[in-house]
């Protein structure tokens, strides 16, 4: 949803959940079966990625306020990943890769998210994740809020698949060279 005066600006307005949280228009509306998530994403071409968030969470307001807000960012992320929000403290059910159902906030323990807003990141495949559950199937992990350049390298260096070759950090410094 863009309001008029956001549309002027061009920015990407988050849609407000009742729970005091926000949200994008396009993230992915799931079962919430993680398996079928991720081949999903793989058959649309995309990437997969969890977005753990928060109510009353401050750093999620303003990553979903200005980082997503910026529409060439929104559109580079949109087009590029499927992504995943869940609640650190939620109770709905979430089936784990390895076929275990769990709430989100059990989910989170399970997968070491501490904070919000973290990003996790998965492999471009079901058959990475085989018999893997947990901090082990990510690829990359945005752990808490990154300020816009980052944020939207951050996606960038999933996409390229640069963890292949190095650190974020090496990327970065790379990238602003």
């Amino acid at each position: 949803m863009v309001t008029a005066r956001a549309a002027a600006q061009g920015r990407v307005e988050p849609v407000p959940l009742d729970e005091g949280r926000y949200t994008q228009s396009w993230f992915l509306n799931s079962f919430l079966t993680l398996k079928d998530d991720l081949a999903d994403a793989t058959a649309q071409g995309k990437r997969f990625a969890i977005l753990w968030d928060q109510r009353g969470c401050p750093y999620c307001q303003e990553m979903h306020r200005v980082n997503f807000a910026d529409p060439a960012v929104n559109t580079f992320i949109r087009e590029r990943f499927s992504i995943l929000q869940l609640d650190l403290f939620g109770s709905r059910e979430v089936t784990d890769f390895d076929g275990r159902e769990v709430t989100e906030r059990d989910l989170a323990r399970r997968y070491a998210i501490a904070f919000t807003p973290t990003i996790q990141f998965l492999p471009a495949d079901v058959a990475a994740v085989a018999g893997k559950t947990g901090r082990t199937i990510e690829v990359a992990r945005m752990p808490g809020y990154f300020r816009p350049g980052h944020f939207e390298a951050m996606f960038a260096y999933v996409h390229e698949r640069a963890y292949e070759r190095g650190s974020f950090q090496a990327y970065l410094k790379q990238r602003t060279g």
